[in-house]
Protein backbone atom coordinates (compact mmCIF):
# COMPACT_ATOMS: atom_id res chain seq x y z
CA UNK A 1 0.00 0.00 0.00
CA UNK A 2 2.95 2.33 0.88
CA UNK A 3 4.28 1.73 -2.57
CA UNK A 4 0.82 2.68 -4.50
CA UNK A 5 0.91 6.08 -2.33
CA UNK A 6 4.18 6.86 -3.74
CA UNK A 7 3.07 6.51 -6.96
CA UNK A 8 -0.04 8.60 -6.32
CA UNK A 9 2.13 11.48 -4.76
CA UNK A 10 4.43 10.95 -7.83
CA UNK A 11 1.64 11.67 -10.55
CA UNK A 12 0.24 14.52 -9.03
CA UNK A 13 4.04 16.20 -8.46
CA UNK A 14 4.49 15.27 -12.77
CA UNK A 15 0.97 17.17 -13.17
CA UNK A 16 2.47 20.06 -11.74
CA UNK A 17 5.66 20.10 -12.49
CA UNK A 18 4.23 19.41 -16.26
CA UNK A 19 2.02 22.86 -15.29
CA UNK A 20 5.22 24.73 -13.94
CA UNK A 21 7.59 24.12 -16.59
CA UNK A 22 4.96 25.29 -19.55
CA UNK A 23 5.61 28.55 -17.97
CA UNK A 24 8.87 28.52 -16.87
CA UNK A 25 10.21 30.57 -20.11
CA UNK A 26 8.23 33.76 -19.68
CA UNK A 27 8.18 33.82 -15.82
CA UNK A 28 9.60 37.27 -14.40
CA UNK A 29 12.00 36.80 -11.50
CA UNK A 30 9.03 37.42 -8.87
CA UNK A 31 7.10 34.91 -10.81
CA UNK A 32 9.99 32.78 -10.00
CA UNK A 33 9.91 33.21 -6.70
CA UNK A 34 6.04 32.72 -6.57
CA UNK A 35 6.06 29.35 -8.87
CA UNK A 36 8.62 28.03 -5.84
CA UNK A 37 5.81 28.92 -3.48
CA UNK A 38 3.30 27.28 -4.99
CA UNK A 39 5.19 23.88 -5.98
CA UNK A 40 6.03 24.03 -2.62
CA UNK A 41 2.62 24.14 -1.51
CA UNK A 42 1.43 21.80 -4.21
CA UNK A 43 4.32 18.97 -2.46
CA UNK A 44 2.60 19.47 0.75
CA UNK A 45 -0.63 18.59 0.04
CA UNK A 46 0.32 15.95 -2.47
CA UNK A 47 1.67 14.11 0.67
CA UNK A 48 -2.14 14.24 1.97
CA UNK A 49 -3.78 12.73 -1.33
CA UNK A 50 -5.21 9.61 -1.26
CA UNK A 51 -6.15 9.16 -5.29
CA UNK A 52 -3.87 9.44 -8.39
CA UNK A 53 -4.20 12.06 -10.64
CA UNK A 54 -5.45 9.60 -12.97
CA UNK A 55 -8.13 8.43 -10.85
CA UNK A 56 -9.40 11.87 -10.06
CA UNK A 57 -9.09 12.63 -14.03
CA UNK A 58 -11.01 9.61 -14.66
CA UNK A 59 -13.93 10.39 -12.45
CA UNK A 60 -13.94 14.10 -14.31
CA UNK A 61 -13.90 12.76 -17.15
CA UNK A 62 -16.92 10.42 -16.59
CA UNK A 63 -19.16 13.28 -15.77
CA UNK A 64 -17.84 15.31 -19.15
CA UNK A 65 -17.58 12.52 -21.37
CA UNK A 66 -16.65 14.86 -24.44
CA UNK A 67 -14.11 17.18 -22.21
CA UNK A 68 -10.37 17.12 -22.25
CA UNK A 69 -8.81 18.04 -19.20
CA UNK A 70 -6.72 21.59 -19.69
CA UNK A 71 -5.54 21.89 -16.24
CA UNK A 72 -4.85 20.06 -12.91
CA UNK A 73 -4.05 21.27 -9.60
CA UNK A 74 -4.38 20.19 -6.25
CA UNK A 75 -5.77 22.79 -3.54
CA UNK A 76 -7.84 23.21 -0.18
CA UNK A 77 -11.73 24.51 -0.27
CA UNK A 78 -14.14 24.68 2.32
CA UNK A 79 -11.53 22.34 4.36
CA UNK A 80 -11.30 19.26 1.95
CA UNK A 81 -8.55 18.00 -0.56
CA UNK A 82 -9.51 18.51 -4.04
CA UNK A 83 -8.04 17.82 -7.43
CA UNK A 84 -9.74 20.67 -9.07
CA UNK A 85 -9.87 19.68 -12.94
CA UNK A 86 -10.49 22.47 -15.94
CA UNK A 87 -11.93 20.48 -18.87
CA UNK A 88 -12.48 22.04 -22.27
CA UNK A 89 -15.40 20.76 -24.36
CA UNK A 90 -16.16 20.79 -28.01
CA UNK A 91 -18.05 23.65 -29.49
CA UNK A 92 -17.73 26.31 -26.58
CA UNK A 93 -15.08 28.34 -24.58
CA UNK A 94 -16.53 27.97 -22.17
CA UNK A 95 -14.53 25.66 -19.21
CA UNK A 96 -16.35 22.57 -16.98
CA UNK A 97 -14.41 22.65 -13.90
CA UNK A 98 -14.67 19.28 -12.15
CA UNK A 99 -13.35 19.06 -8.09
CA UNK A 100 -12.72 15.55 -7.19
CA UNK A 101 -12.26 14.98 -3.46
CA UNK A 102 -8.51 13.95 -3.22
CA UNK A 103 -8.95 12.04 -0.46
CA UNK A 104 -12.51 9.75 -1.32
CA UNK A 105 -12.40 10.36 -5.07
CA UNK A 106 -16.72 11.60 -4.66
CA UNK A 107 -16.80 14.69 -7.03
CA UNK A 108 -17.15 17.73 -4.45
CA UNK A 109 -18.83 19.94 -7.29
CA UNK A 110 -19.30 21.14 -10.77
CA UNK A 111 -18.86 24.77 -12.54
CA UNK A 112 -18.97 26.05 -15.96
CA UNK A 113 -17.37 29.08 -16.27
CA UNK A 114 -17.44 31.25 -19.25
CA UNK A 115 -13.78 32.99 -20.70
CA UNK A 116 -14.80 36.03 -18.67
CA UNK A 117 -15.39 34.78 -14.97
CA UNK A 118 -12.29 32.62 -15.55
CA UNK A 119 -10.32 35.56 -16.27
CA UNK A 120 -11.86 37.40 -13.18
CA UNK A 121 -10.93 34.46 -11.32
CA UNK A 122 -7.32 34.79 -12.20
CA UNK A 123 -6.99 38.35 -11.63
CA UNK A 124 -8.26 37.73 -7.95
CA UNK A 125 -5.57 34.90 -7.72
Amino acid sequence: MKTKRIITNTTWVLCIGLAASLFAGCASEKDDDESEDRAEKQAKLMGEAKISKEQAEQTALAKVPTGTIKECELEKEHGKLIGSMGLSTPDTKDTTEVNVNAIDGTIVNIEHETPENESKEKDND
